[in-house]
């Protein structure tokens, strides 16, 4: 393959932005932020969409700046596609949205943040001030996993904000993407007195968690983000027993509350108003995405709402190779 080093490398512009938004959240975590902003080599930005990238479960926007083996980081990517004309010019945005619990599922909670409205209100204000690219009708969104949940998340809350957006394995379906991991969570609790505050700071002390702790985690940072407790240990709740493993209805219901395809309905009109998007999925997704995938594309067909969707020979892992399509779909779509 040709490498992106032959290309004039866009320039890589580091912003701080201090968010009242995320100030006070239970995490602990810091409410001043770095976001990476790439501009294309020898552009001017003023006037050129925005796209902004959210990171999977225990990534950041900054670590999809790094140096990566075999292959292109994510600018490294850009500076190709750009150069090759198989992509307009773009602004994009690489924000550090990392917590303690792991990731984020970039919706607002009492536990995790109100990160929903640090993207759309702190983060957009500090680039779209200093670099004039962006605004309404030229914002989009991207991510893999829980970062494509929340661009999925976003498009249907906030059409005024994103025009255009790209799901790659997005988390939606809850009973397919998370319902089966209660057991094996309750597995880890029971390792630690059947308590989280314990699990939680075992996982903080070990320097390299097991794959099944950090999936344990990441169970217990969604019930943190969608039906977060205040009285709680990071606001860490689960809608279910803790000795039986049933489900509590009440509990459950708020998190289908934030699940893409149980509230399709009442955000349809959101999803028709957008200039792009773009759902796909690897059909060996190891969590078993592909099928909640199909289940929004049956959703957005009955819906008449113009949408791009694949599915690929490949799994829920190392697809940045997929941004090759989805990126030029979403700039070009911001474009008109």
């Amino acid at each position: 393959m040709q490498f992106s080093g032959d290309f004039k490398s866009g320039e890589m512009i580091f912003l701080t932005v201090r968010s009242d938004a995320l100030a006070g959240n239970m995490l602990g975590d810091p409410s001043e932020r770095k976001v990476g902003v790439y501009v294309p080599y020898d552009a001017d930005p003023e006037g050129l969409p925005l796209l902004v990238s959210l990171a999977g479960y225990t990534g950041s926007g900054l670590s999809q700046l790094n140096w990566k083996n075999f292959g292109e980081n994510v600018p490294e990517r850009l500076d190709r596609l750009i150069a090759t004309g198989e992509m307009p010019p773009a602004v994009i945005a690489f924000p550090d949205c990392y917590t303690r619990l792991g990731g984020n599922q970039y919706i607002n909670s009492a536990a995790m943040g109100n990160w929903e409205d640090y993207l759309i209100t702190d983060m957009l204000n500090a680039i779209e001030g200093r670099f004039g690219c962006g605004g309404a009708g030229k914002r989009g969104l991207f991510g893999k996993s829980s970062g494509g949940y929340g661009a999925l998340v976003h498009a249907m809350r906030h059409p005024d904000v994103w025009s255009a957006i790209a799901c790659h394995s997005g988390d939606m379906g809850f009973e397919i993407a998370y319902q089966r991991d209660f057991p094996a969570t309750l597995r880890a609790l029971a390792k630690h007195d059947m308590s989280a505050e314990n699990f939680v700071k075992s996982v903080w002390a070990n320097h390299s968690p097991s794959h099944t702790d950090i999936h344990a985690l990441m169970i217990l940072a969604m019930g943190a983000s969608y039906d977060p407790d205040p009285s709680a240990f990071c606001g860490i709740r689960l809608p279910v027993d803790l000795h039986t493993c049933e489900l509590d209805a009440a509990r459950w219901a708020n998190w289908q509350a934030w699940d893409p395809l149980h509230i399709f309905d009442s955000h349809a009109k959101a999803l028709h108003s957008l200039k792009g998007l773009w759902i796909d999925c690897g059909d060996q997704d190891q969590f078993d995405f592909v099928y909640v995938a199909r289940r929004l594309k049956q959703k957005l067909d009955k819906a008449q709402i113009v949408h791009h969707y694949e599915e690929f020979p490949d799994n829920h892992f190392g697809l940045d190779y997929r941004f090759d399509k989805s990126l030029p779909y979403l700039v070009r779509a911001l474009q008109h």
